[in-house]
């Protein structure tokens, strides 16, 4: 592996072979959701306790001081929104360049197969790799389902998973399912776990996160189900603690509930 290949994705995930990355790039397509209206108010209190956020370069530029950011996955895809047709419509948003000159350490780029536009995005990939292992930039390939929340098992996302890797993605970003480790062992490269919409208790959170870990996941990239918890340090703190620590889920809540009533 390329020197600069090699050191950036060193920083992404720590010597424990595991990673926490906070995703806060929803509004290229979501516009201001919630706890997301003010993202610099978001990430701030945060940025302690992640390996790296995945963000846009609009974001970055605007509301991530440089002096204090974690690692950075530049987020380059885009050009549609849940107020048109099709959210698979994408393209290539950010160039390579454009990475290299924010000091990106990977970008990130979401395919969508089996939809109406899955040639182009499984292009767009290819092509960003060819760029990517050019500078020496990973790309983190995203399996998004767009509306489609039906498509998230392990049969669906193992295929996109494994395309992904063909093409050349370096990392996966895919969603926790059942028989994930299916997912996992048909991927040949590290899989990290999407959360998705949120979900009701702090408690399911913790648990598929330490499921996915066990069944070969290296990490998470989740945001709703931190940043929108009512308490988001301690939300990321249990994670992390999950994590980087083995923590079972019912430790986690316990650090969960400390923090938030400030006894941690």
């Amino acid at each position: 592996m390329d020197w600069g290949m090699e050191n950036r994705l060193t920083r992404l995930v720590r010597s424990d072979g595991r990673c926490l990355w906070l995703p806060v790039d929803h509004g290229y397509f979501q516009g201001p959701i919630k706890k997301l209206e003010k993202p610099g108010a978001t990430i701030g209190p945060l940025l302690d306790y992640c390996d790296a956020v995945f963000v846009t370069r609009g974001v970055l530029r605007s509301c991530v001081d440089p002096l204090t950011a974690r690692p950075i996955i530049l987020r380059v895809s885009g050009g549609s929104s849940v107020a048109g047709k099709d959210l698979a419509h994408e393209g290539i948003t950010t160039c390579m360049e454009e990475a290299i000159r924010l000091n990106a350490c990977a970008v990130g780029i979401s395919i969508f197969v089996g939809t109406e536009y899955e040639h182009d995005s499984l292009l767009n990939l290819a092509r960003l790799v060819d760029e990517g292992e050019r500078y020496g930039i990973p790309v983190m390939a995203v399996t998004a389902v767009g509306r489609e929340l039906k498509k998230r098992d392990a049969r669906y996302l193992g295929l996109s998973s494994r395309i992904a890797a063909e093409l050349g993605a370096r990392v996966v970003k895919t969603y926790y399912c059942e028989k994930f480790e299916r997912v996992v062992q048909g991927c040949p490269v590290p899989i990290v776990i999407a959360g998705g919409p949120k979900v009701d208790t702090q408690y399911e959170v913790l648990e598929f996160v330490h499921d996915g870990i066990q069944r070969g996941a290296i990490g998470v990239n989740l945001g709703r189900n931190i940043w929108q918890d009512q308490h988001p340090v301690a939300m990321i703190r249990a994670i992390q603690a999950v994590i980087h620590e083995d923590a079972s889920p019912e430790r986690a809540k316990a650090i969960y509930d400390s923090v938030k009533s400030g006894v941690a």
